[in-house]
């Protein structure tokens, strides 16, 4: 009698068991994947196999697209650090005054103290959650250092243009480990692999982990070890040893999956990468595809990057969304799967996308910001984008980012263009002169949102400014 009573309970209990962790997954509750976020630097939209190149090799990108979505209207913004600060809040830039060039050695900002940000949404919600590689948001103060900034580890380097193999910057070091100098010896790119696979390998079992993997590959300076190079000698430099940087970074990508592999965390683990923006000198050292322009400017071929997304049982394998999404998404999108809060001071931009990735639902935008800077400007809504003074480059703006006097201010009538993204991708005829009732609905809206823009905090080299030893401490 006991012994039945007792396998009855037994059975019982195994019944409630089964029904509580199935409403815990249907409620998300125990959905909290590992998040793994890998973020390259100035990579050409066509220079990855899933994306259609043939003369470079990245046979480790190209298999975990095939195992996931393409995503193939993403966006990002025109140049790095504003790329990062978007991903980071899930907020435009232009309302952080980071909306124009980068975030310099010498600048005394960086994103701002009052942004909550993804990683610190992340750790209330029970993850573990590390930087590895470029943080580029700024290092004047101890407080805008990723450790400050909800990041349980950092491993890298704050500016951008490091030396590959030196780790320096201007003459001063950038390596840094829990924001503390590194000295650390190798090929950069290696090393940011190695740091992830120990990461991975010392995350407990029980615990989610965000790992945000931002390579300074392939960024300038153009350095990798000759080996890389050898396969592409048919290539003319500067894109030889790109190539080279290119199939390095992809090893290193195949050796974290691998590493997320043997920990048998896989069909836990949510991929995602993409570019920081276009590839620049598109033709002579990186590929946009037929995309119009590259790094710096607001077609196509600055903003639209290569990107995926991945998690085995989740995300159809063999997807291609198509759907327009931006990288402020993310930040939303993360921490509900995660089942962290949104609530915050700070309003969202981005929106969720889990629908579209996983569902095939339209996109949740009416319109996607590309960017609002004092001088230029770009909106897209449905097929519709209007560019405003896109003659003007990101980088150069950024030596004078406030001066008004020129096209484009209260006072000039701005340069327009208007594409129909449907049937004009490539961005090659200005519709504006056709459609002036569809130029002026995407510029009122355009003008909302430009309204609410903070001024940009970007400026010229101060004069008499010395590097530091240590880049993050005082000189």
């Amino acid at each position: 009698m006991g012994q039945v009573l007792h396998r009855r309970m037994l059975k019982t209990f195994i019944w409630f068991g089964t029904v509580a962790l199935s409403v815990a997954w249907a409620s998300g509750a125990a959905l909290k994947p590992d998040i793994v976020y890998v973020l390259a630097d100035d990579l050409g939209r066509c220079d990855v196999g899933f994306m259609g190149c043939r003369d470079i090799r990245t046979p480790h990108l190209d298999a975990l697209a095939a195992s996931g979505a393409r995503l193939d209207q993403f966006y990002v913004q025109p140049l790095c650090s504003p790329t990062r600060a978007a991903l980071l809040t899930g907020r435009y830039p232009m309302r952080q005054g980071l909306q124009v060039g980068v975030v310099r050695p010498w600048a005394q900002y960086g994103l701002p103290l009052d942004e909550r940000t993804l990683a610190e949404a992340l750790r209330q919600a029970g993850y573990t959650t590390a930087l590895v590689g470029k943080w580029h948001l700024g290092h004047c103060q101890p407080a805008y250092l990723p450790t400050r900034r909800g990041f349980d580890h950092q491993y890298g380097h704050y500016n951008g243009a490091i030396d590959y193999f030196t780790h320096m910057r201007d003459g001063g070091l950038d390596w840094h480990r829990n924001d503390e100098p590194c000295h650390d010896e190798g090929y950069s790119t290696h090393l940011i692999a190695r740091e992830a696979v120990r990461l991975i390998q010392a995350q407990p079992k029980d615990k989610p982990l965000f790992l945000y993997v931002a390579f300074n590959a392939v960024h300038a300076p153009h350095q990798v070890p000759d080996s890389y190079k050898q396969p592409y000698s048919q290539l003319k430099e500067p894109r030889r040893t790109y190539a080279g940087m290119v199939a390095a970074m992809d090893e290193a990508i195949g050796q974290i999956v691998a590493a997320v592999d043997a920990q048998g965390r896989r069909s836990r683990t949510l991929f995602i990468f993409c570019s920081d923006n276009g590839g620049p000198q598109p033709g002579r050292v990186t590929s946009n595809g037929l995309f119009r322009a590259g790094k710096g400017t607001l077609y196509e071929g600055g903003v639209r990057v290569c990107a995926l997304a991945t998690w085995p049982g989740h995300i159809q394998p063999g997807r291609v969304v198509t759907e327009p999404i931006h990288i402020v998404d993310w930040y939303p999108t993360l921490v509900k799967l995660a089942g962290g809060s949104l609530e915050q001071p700070l309003p969202l931009d981005g929106l969720d996308i889990w629908p579209v990735l996983t569902e095939g639902k339209p996109s949740p935008h009416q319109d996607i910001l590309l960017n609002a800077a004092p001088r230029s400007g770009a909106l897209r809504a449905g097929d519709w984008k209007l560019v405003v003074n896109g003659q003007l480059d990101e980088l150069q703006q950024a030596e004078n980012p406030t001066a008004g006097a020129g096209r484009g201010s209260s006072r000039a009538k701005p340069s327009l263009e208007l594409f129909n993204l449907a049937t004009d991708p490539y961005e090659r005829t200005n519709l504006a002169a056709v459609h002036p009732e569809r130029v002026n609905q995407l510029l009122s809206r355009y003008r909302q949102l430009a309204g609410q823009a903070v001024p940009p905090k970007a400026g010229p080299r101060p004069p008499g400014f010395k590097a530091p030893a240590v880049w993050g401490q005082t000189p």
